[in-house]
């Protein structure tokens, strides 16, 4: 999802939102990744304790507001549609990350500059855009229903 928008601000397409825009997405950026699976695994669980949960994720987003975060940086609008998912208008995602920020993680935000990296990059390759593939071609339900 952020990749079409990223894309789609690329080539000055406004960007989609489809429905509300409330469905929720969790995000983390592969440095990060690779950081929380060296924390697990430098902070193995006791003998014989329980199993330890982490959820490996550093921030949550929804998709209108992270489409307004790429619309002010890039001056390129946004435009909504019918959602062609079978997904509720609005989600939330409840998911903690404390344990892995308690144990050293400094999360990389999109805010703290990465968006902005982001786009410069998705600007760079805009040429091997596939126009064709901006939009969504196939419905989870029929239109009518969506």
């Amino acid at each position: 999802m952020l990749n079409r928008l990223l894309m789609q601000a690329a080539i000055k397409h406004p960007l989609t939102v489809y429905g509300t825009g409330g469905q929720t997405r969790a995000f983390i950026h592969i440095r990060d990744s690779v950081r929380c699976v060296e924390i697990a695994i430098s902070n193995p669980p006791a003998d014989n304790s329980r199993v330890m949960i982490f959820n490996q994720m550093t921030e949550c987003h929804r998709v209108r507001d992270l489409a307004k975060l790429v619309s002010t940086i890039t001056n390129v609008p946004i435009g909504v549609m019918e959602n062609p998912r079978n997904e509720a208008a609005e989600n939330g995602l409840d998911v903690a990350n404390e344990k892995f920020l308690s144990l050293g993680l400094t999360p990389t935000k999109l805010d703290g500059g990465l968006l902005g990296e982001v786009i410069t990059i998705a600007k760079k390759y805009s040429h091997r855009c596939k126009l064709e593939r901006i939009m969504p071609t196939s419905y989870w339900l029929p239109k009518s229903q969506a």
